[in-house]
């Protein structure tokens, strides 16, 4: 495990949900690569800043810190990466599956909880619970992520989903890690 100034949750400690959520409607959600949304619950210490976040991602160097933001609002998904969703501050529900899905998951999520979600998976912010909730977001080092939203037309960037890889290191915990196991 690569060394930061973000203080994690051990191994051995570390709560991880995951989840599969099947298709729905032109949303393809973990149908495609079978990878589950996992989410590690309090991975990193409340003490942990954005900038000690973004550290210790840099140092694991599995994905690029890309940017702070809260998440939108409208549901979306990526075709061309996974993507690495650490909470640098403030509690909100996100809904993962899309809204009118039947087996959608709506968590509640909190500074220090780390969501990998998979390319297809579709996502958005219910609620912003206390005001100011904000997420480091990564994606693994040379990809580059787009913006889909299960509208006809995205048939064939779909399709690309099947071809990505998947994480030969755990992007929190390096060589170790629930990402490995999935």
């Amino acid at each position: 495990m690569a060394t930061s100034k973000a203080p994690l949750t051990s191994l051995r400690d570390l709560r991880v949900s995951s989840h599969q959520i099947p298709a729905f409607d032109l949303i393809p959600n973990t149908s495609i690569q079978k990878k589950p949304l996992l989410i590690y619950h309090s991975a990193f210490h409340s003490s942990a800043s954005a900038s000690a976040i973004e550290s210790h991602l840099s140092a694991v160097g599995v994905v690029s810190p890309e940017w702070r933001y809260t998440m939108y609002s409208q549901s979306h998904f990526h075709s061309t990466t996974h993507e690495v969703l650490c909470v640098a501050s403030g509690k909100a529900r996100l809904c993962f599956g899309g809204e009118e899905n039947p087996k959608r998951v709506e968590p509640v999520l909190e500074k220090g909880d780390v969501m990998v979600v998979p390319a297809g998976l579709s996502h958005r912010l219910l609620e912003d619970i206390n005001g100011g909730f904000n997420m480091v977001g990564s994606y693994p080092m040379g990809k580059s992520w787009d913006m889909c939203y299960g509208r006809e037309g995205e048939e064939e960037k779909v399709k690309g989903i099947g071809s990505l890889g998947w994480f030969e290191r755990d992007p929190i915990y390096g060589d170790e890690g629930p990402s490995l196991h999935v």
